[in-house]
């Protein structure tokens, strides 16, 4: 099988699994998907978050995505338990198609990894 085959294969894995169990069937979007992973990361999944929490579980989503590709490194835990991570190399400049491209590979990646999917 074709590695982008495999890839769109996996990642509507991951958004029909994620979407079933979180939103009702009805289709989460790449950010959603991002935030949810920010939600694993902090571990704090039975509070409310306010918006600029919310932008930094997403901040701490894409850290923690990218760092498998040397990009970000994990630091240490704030008092409050937040991740934090330091820069390693800055992305390249990628165009939107390419950087959707990359989170979805580094999302499908993240979910073998837990063994969520196959």
């Amino acid at each position: 099988m074709a590695r982008d085959e495999q890839l769109k294969e996996r990642w509507e894995a991951v958004v029909s699994m994620l979407s079933n169990r979180f939103a009702d069937g009805e289709v989460l979007d790449l950010d959603a998907i991002i935030y949810l992973v920010g939600l694993q990361e902090l571990g704090q999944i039975h509070r409310r978050f306010k918006k600029d929490e919310k932008l930094d579980l997403m901040h701490i989503a894409i850290c923690r995505l990218l760092e498998p590709y040397g990009y970000y490194e994990f630091d240490y835990f704030d008092d409050q338990g937040w991740p934090h991570y330091r820069v390693l190399e800055q992305l390249p400049p990628l165009k939107s198609g390419e950087q959707s491209v990359l989170m979805k590979e580094a999302i499908v990646q993240y979910f073998l990894e837990k063994e969520v999917i196959a």
